[in-house]
């Protein structure tokens, strides 16, 4: 048995639904059980067959609807991996922290490209960063206090899943030195990131090895798996840039969040409309589960 959740908060109709469930007819999908999580929010069609067909049946067809399939059983995860900049956070920061030495639209430009995939992010990061050389490291908590904030739906994911047990990492492509805080106030167990390494009181323009990628990311998700004694289907990745992709493709529920378009292509889920509360409920948790904030 699948789910089929549609997450549209204060716009999801019956009429919405109804068309749901015929396009998922029609598809051969076999559709049985219509479940509001949260009226007017997020509901859930059950159906028997074919979720690629019903994937496909769905995605795209209403206005501002995000749409997760999924199977039915297991959707409360038990691990979240996420990434931080443009997904837990507003902002990319090495972006942020460019415009306090005047080269935030090169530097952004870098950025853009590395995340679409269309440049490698350990030479990307390098470059990014050699351009920062010189930059009073002061301006870092400057840039932090004064840039940086919380995804929508951000702490509200986070702590209603570890409230019912599941553990949480932030894996960041970014910096310790937001990343750390960033996963403090949102209630992480742990962050994880690159190290700017700084001369005196400047930033040196170098980042300490080895570089937190791709690898480091999908890594994460499947060690701290294993330690836990989780199966697969009992993790969620979130992310929205290409050096997210290997994690979201490894996890029980990979999830690309307002996400370039390699990403969107690739993930078997995708966030493009709502906050990260929509996460909760793609899990099937209504709101009054969730953790005050």
């Amino acid at each position: 048995m699948f789910t089929a959740t549609l997450i549209a908060a204060g716009r999801l109709t019956p009429n919405i639904m109804a068309e749901a469930h015929d396009r998922l007819a029609a598809a051969g999908c076999a559709p049985t059980t219509l479940a509001w999580i949260d009226e007017g929010d997020a509901a859930d069609w059950q159906f028997e067959l074919a979720p690629a067909d019903a994937r496909a049946a769905l995605e795209g067809v209403f206005d501002r609807v995000d749409i997760i399939v999924q199977p039915r059983d297991g959707r409360r995860k038990m691990l979240l991996v996420a990434d931080m900049d443009s997904t837990m956070i507003t902002v990319e920061c090495i972006d942020e922290l460019a415009d306090y030495a005047g080269l935030k639209p090169k530097i952004a430009a870098i950025t853009e490209a590395a995340m679409r995939g269309e440049l490698d992010f350990e030479a990307a990061l390098d470059a990014r960063v050699a351009l920062l050389r010189g930059l009073d490291a002061a301006v870092i908590d400057t840039c932090r206090a004064e840039r940086v904030q919380l995804m929508p739906g951000a702490r509200a994911l986070v702590r209603t899943m570890r409230g019912w047990g599941a553990s949480a990492v932030l894996v960041s492509g970014g910096f310790t030195r937001f990343a750390e805080p960033v996963a403090a106030e949102i209630g992480f167990d742990r962050a994880i990131a690159n190290v700017l390494e700084i001369d005196g009181a400047m930033l040196s323009g170098t980042v300490a090895r080895p570089i937190v990628g791709a690898a480091t990311k999908r890594e994460t998700l499947l060690e701290t798996r294993a330690a836990l004694g989780l199966a697969d289907a009992a993790t969620l990745a979130v992310g929205d840039g290409a050096n997210d992709l290997a994690m979201i493709e490894v996890a029980g529920l990979g999830v690309a969040y307002h996400a370039k378009p390699i990403v969107a292509a690739a993930a078997a889920a995708r966030i493009e409309h709502g906050d990260l509360s929509a996460l909760l409920w793609a899990q099937g948790v209504p709101r009054a589960e969730w953790a005050s904030i």
